[in-house]
């Protein structure tokens, strides 16, 4: 019941937060009066945040290709162990890389392709068995990506041993490789795609959109984030699973599923990638450059950036003390997965109320469209 009441609070906030922008024009300022360079960010947001760890996604997913096909080649443990091994370090730096729906990553519809969960264990055995299908339709989202592999890797036979059977002398063995196979060369391809994008010309139109409209970069950047924060990170990681929207909790939704073992340190990686944005951090450094919380303090709104890390906090104190299976976790004891939630969801607020009108920043409509959570 709180939880119903802390949601019409928000969707009641956010309601008079975009009815009173809604006489702007997507194509003009919002009547933002501030000097904060916008611009200088969005230079570093680029070079310092997005690019590079885009490109480690693409060196990692070179990895898992590597690994892919020596597995395929010669399906053992030793080969199982290494490419579940690439797996995991390609999935931890893809938290960092989700939240960046920009771009070209927007138009081909990169995150869907590489992150949806849970995966569909029956449309992907039914890809492998029919031995013919299109993994670019949308239709099979939700049979490829990270979460796919999960499956792929863990989670078609009980044991390790019968998972290479799988892959090395079963009937439909060969189907299975391809399969494999073709959802990797799949996930490295998307990559290759956003990354040459960035390097030949979006980069430039990126830092160039520095106004404040719908259209400009900084407002459809920071709505991608907060949007990932709200959808992404709390509801996907935590709430779903959890049951906080439904009667019941639904474990079986939890990310990592078929591994096991990984769920909380996806979700504790996700977190700090949130919080690196957030404050400035350039990837893989300690280096801080302009950020929101920058821009916050500049428009003398400290309070508002002080309270978001204090959130942050609160939820990674929580992901500390829960088992790295969420899924057992979920069963033994539910209370300490609502509790992140909990602390995610107060941020929620700050950031898609009160961050975005201190930035007098509009929600994009199909946000708002399908807000309600």
């Amino acid at each position: 019941m709180i939880k119903k009441v802390i949601s019409i609070v928000v969707l009641a906030l956010i309601i008079v937060s975009c009815s009173s922008s809604d006489s702007d024009s997507p194509d003009t300022p919002s009547g933002t009066s501030d000097n904060f360079d916008r611009q200088a960010m969005l230079v570093y947001w680029a070079d310092a945040i997005i690019m590079p760890v885009l490109d480690d996604v693409n060196s990692e997913l070179e990895a898992l290709v590597q690994a892919k096909d020596a597995f395929v080649s010669t399906p053992n443990q030793a080969n199982l162990d290494s490419l579940r091994t690439a797996w995991l370090s390609a999935y931890k730096v893809w938290q960092y890389a989700e939240m960046f729906n920009v771009g070209k990553a927007d138009e081909i519809g990169y995150y869907k392709q590489m992150n949806i969960y849970p995966t569909n264990v029956t449309l992907i055995e039914s890809n492998i068995s029919n031995g013919s299908y299109d993994l670019g339709n949308s239709g099979n989202n939700a049979a490829v990506g990270f979460p796919a592999l999960d499956y792929l890797l863990f989670g078609v036979a009980t044991t390790d041993a019968d998972i290479v059977a799988i892959y090395s002398t079963s009937v439909n063995a060969s189907n299975y490789t391809t399969y494999l196979s073709d959802v990797v060369n799949k996930m490295k391809m998307l990559t290759e795609t956003v990354v040459a994008s960035w390097n030949s010309g979006y980069r430039a139109d990126y830092v160039n959109r520095s106004g404040n409209s719908q259209t400009s970069a900084v407002n459809e950047t920071v709505n991608d984030f907060v949007n990932y924060y709200e959808r992404g990170l709390r509801s996907a990681k935590f709430g779903i699973p959890a049951g906080v929207f439904s009667n019941t909790p639904l474990p079986e939704k939890v990310e990592g599923y078929y591994s096991k073992v990984y769920s909380k340190e996806l979700a504790a990686e996700a977190l700090n990638a949130v919080q690196a944005f957030f404050i400035g951090e350039a990837y893989n450094s300690t280096t801080t450059g302009p950020s929101l919380k920058a821009y916050l303090e500049y428009l003398n709104k400290s309070d508002i950036s002080s309270s978001v890390l204090t959130q942050f906090s609160q939820a990674q104190n929580g992901i500390q003390v829960l088992n790295p299976n969420f899924n057992q976790q979920i069963q033994d004891d539910n209370s300490k997965m609502t509790l992140v939630y909990d602390a995610l969801q107060i941020g929620v607020v700050l950031l898609k109320v009160d961050m975005l009108q201190a930035f007098q920043i509009q929600l994009d409509q199909g946000y708002v469209d399908n807000d309600g959570d």
